[in-house]
């Protein structure tokens, strides 16, 4: 049976064989509960401090700057809701973007109609770069948090964190940044992106699903939003998931140890796909050109529905997506597209493929070898599509 050839890495990693045997013994021998204070507990104990400290050289911060949290929708909400419900008395005003992951602009949502925050909603340009004089208009007096995604899980821009840090700070605003999908491909040293919150999600860079983080500057006035008793400092309640937490430091660290080359590697692969694929008729590459995630290629077809390529991709051993993974079921285009400015019918035919370490050129070759023929036939079956316009449009017009 041929090898499942496996492209979407930005929705989920498998958990890496040095991350899982890090976990193990937190299951069986070392099964303590940190809080106790037995043999057993405190060898947790010992564990969780060591991720503590693992996460913080990484992120160049201060261990107790670190918080554990169930994922990194949680670790959003919690930046968000935490910071928006203890600066209410301040002010009620949060800006974020069009193109946010929906954890951050559901939780936006739930903030607006539930507790009379106003929400400004920033616009990118077609790349999906956020517009800086924008976010400098929006600024006001009550503005309390600035929360803009570091890279997007979509199209794989990379956001200018350095330069939006500086408006924001300017201003005395809290900024969080959700960096779940730049973990483990882009500098997390939170001092040179100038950001006062940021949240990642171990399965992002093969570590374990359900556990992320929440970094939290010191200083930085936010309520938590789980109770029970004072895990993780009285920040997030709850026992902690120390095998999980365990992992999730290892995989970091891993992914930190060997970034240049599995960067470099991630980058030749995508690069390989984005040559190919643009030069298939009626083809468009989504995102910044450049400015983009190394392992991140996507792309829209017009008269194609992007539900149908994963379909004849996945029937040919091929794995990908056509935008997030949280929102894949959905009929409607993705709202990152639409804010892009990307005609409606080609947002409804995007194709996300996001390469790993474990990718080869063969793979790569092989999804070239298939995908022209697989929209030239469903192109050819769309009702939309008119007398020639899967032959002679141009490429990436």
């Amino acid at each position: 049976m041929a090898r499942f050839i496996y492209l979407d890495h930005a929705a989920t990693t498998a958990v890496h064989p040095a991350v899982m045997e890090a976990m193990l013994p937190f299951f069986t021998e070392k099964y303590g509960n940190p809080s106790s204070i037995y043999a057993p507990a405190r060898e947790a104990r010992k564990a969780l401090d060591w991720a503590h400290d693992t996460v913080a050289e990484i992120l160049g911060v201060s261990p107790t700057e670190i918080v554990f949290t169930g994922c990194g929708s949680e670790s959003d909400n919690l930046a968000l809701k935490g910071v928006a419900f203890a600066r209410k008395q301040k002010g009620n005003h949060i800006i974020t973007t069009q193109i946010e992951h929906h954890a951050i602009l559901h939780t936006c949502e739930y903030l607006e109609k539930r507790f009379g925050f106003r929400v400004t909603y920033l616009p990118v340009d077609q790349n999906g770069t956020v517009d800086l004089d924008a976010l400098e208009k929006a600024l006001t007096p009550d503005t309390t948090l600035v929360s803009v995604m570091y890279a997007n899980n979509e199209v794989g821009t990379v956001q200018p964190i350095k330069e939006i840090s500086g408006i924001v700070k300017a201003h005395n605003v809290t900024f969080h940044t959700d960096a779940v999908q730049a973990g483990g491909s882009l500098d997390l040293n939170v001092d040179r992106l100038g950001v006062d919150m940021l949240s990642l999600s171990g399965h992002k860079f093969y570590g374990p699903k359900g556990v992320g983080v929440l970094y939290v500057r010191k200083g930085t006035t936010y309520w938590p939003q789980q109770h029970g008793g004072g895990q993780e400092r009285g920040r997030r309640a709850g026992t902690e998931n120390t095998a999980g937490i365990v992992g999730f430091a290892t995989a970091l660290k891993l992914a930190y140890d060997s970034l240049e080359s599995n960067n470099a590697h991630a980058a030749r692969l995508r690069d390989m796909l984005i040559e190919g694929i643009t030069k298939i008729p009626s083809s468009q590459l989504t995102g910044h050109p450049t400015n983009r995630l190394p392992n991140s290629a996507s792309f829209v077809f017009e008269f194609v529905e992007g539900e149908s390529i994963l379909l004849s991709l996945d029937m040919l051993g091929i794995g990908a997506s056509s935008g997030s993974a949280c929102t894949s079921a959905s009929l409607e285009p993705s709202q990152v597209l639409k804010a892009m400015g990307i005609p409606i019918e080609r947002a409804h035919g995007s194709l996300r493929l996001t390469t790993g370490t474990d990718n080869t050129e063969e793979d790569i070759s092989r999804v070239l070898e298939v995908l022209p023929g697989i929209i030239e036939r469903l192109r050819a079956m769309s009702p939309l599509a008119g007398a020639g316009a899967g032959a002679g449009a141009s490429a990436t017009k």
